[in-house]
């Protein structure tokens, strides 16, 4: 179930502390509306990883379609291209 307390109880530091890392997010109230959320460090990190995670997956599903598009380049193909262009 979702806690929430009013912005008033976040003057209580310790206890509101206290409150986020038992809880793992806790809904701030300013007159009756949701006005922020508050995550623990664990929840905080669990979703930057799933972001993170998307965006990986994003980006290889953009990869694949511009290979199927014949828009990509063969690895093997590029570092030659720059070991000839380099002299290296």
């Amino acid at each position: 179930m979702p806690v929430c307390v009013p912005v008033r109880d976040m003057r209580d530091t310790a206890g509101f502390t206290e409150l986020v890392e038992r809880e793992g997010d806790v809904t701030v109230t300013k007159n009756g509306y949701a006005a922020m959320h508050c995550l623990s460090e664990s929840a905080y990190r669990l979703m930057m990883d799933e972001v993170a995670k998307s965006r990986l997956l994003s980006r290889i599903a953009l990869a694949e379609e511009e290979m199927s598009q014949g828009l990509g380049n063969d690895l093997d193909d590029v570092v030659e291209s720059l070991r000839s262009e380099h002299g290296l």
